[in-house]
């Protein structure tokens, strides 16, 4: 009888820890996933920048290009030709970068959903397993 006294002991402690180490665990899981979602979203806040910065210097120089044509225009004609094909070009490429730098914001999973998703899973499980 004195046996089973101390094996009982021994076996609550036992699966308390093993239960300390499962939440540690699950713990060490989400926060692995959490820092994976946040080094995505710096990686395309970076990249969304970089083309939002090439849009707004491809119209600036576009709309440089548009205000020499608008001076040309007056001037010999084969001048036109070259700053308006130079103008078109600025403009299509700023405004292609703008749309497609839009379209990439609109179209951007939520922040951490990969982590949201996985911590809804846990919890489904939990309120089944009580």
């Amino acid at each position: 009888m004195a046996e089973e006294s101390q094996a009982a002991p021994e076996g609550l402690f036992e699966s308390l820890k093993t239960l300390s180490v499962s939440l540690v665990s699950i713990v060490h899981t989400r926060l692995e996933l959490l820092s994976t979602d946040v080094a995505e979203e710096r990686e395309q806040l970076t990249s969304f920048l970089v083309l939002v910065l090439i849009a707004l210097g491809c119209l600036g120089i576009g709309i440089v290009l548009l205000t020499i044509l608008v001076v040309v225009v007056f001037w010999e004609t084969h001048r036109l030709l070259a700053l308006s094909g130079m103008t078109g070009l600025f403009l299509m490429v700023g405004v292609g970068l703008g749309w497609f730098a839009l379209h990439r914001v609109r179209t951007k999973p939520r922040l951490f959903e990969a982590s949201l998703t996985e911590l809804s899973k846990d919890r489904q499980q939990l309120r089944s397993g009580s």
